[in-house]
């Protein structure tokens, strides 16, 4: 699954305006781990399930307030797009690129 392995610069677009973020992610069979960062703060992912080019986890935020928040992206090439969602909030789109 090294076509998922990487460092990809990642917007998504939430209530409060466009987030920033650096996702790794490290494969590891049919799962991954990895860390977000971003102006809100890092999140280490454990558990994260790749299957194929899709990749799933959920995190558990602080800022700004505690939530669950449950992720799905799809990587294609060196694109990847999906969406982060975060409980009565909705989903929110992700997308960006396979930092080079």
């Amino acid at each position: 699954m090294a076509e998922v392995d990487g460092t990809w610069d990642c917007v998504a677009d939430t209530p409060l305006g466009e987030q920033a973020f650096l996702l790794t992610v490290r494969s590891n069979g049919a799962g991954f781990s990895g860390s977000i960062s971003g102006a809100l703060g890092s999140e280490e992912i454990e558990d994260g399930i790749a299957d194929g080019a899709t990749l799933r986890w959920g995190m558990d935020i602080s800022v700004p307030m505690p939530m669950r928040l449950i992720c799905t992206a799809t990587i294609d090439g060196d694109s990847i797009e999906g969406g982060i969602t975060a409980g009565g909030f909705g989903t929110f789109p992700l997308k960006g690129a396979r930092r080079g």
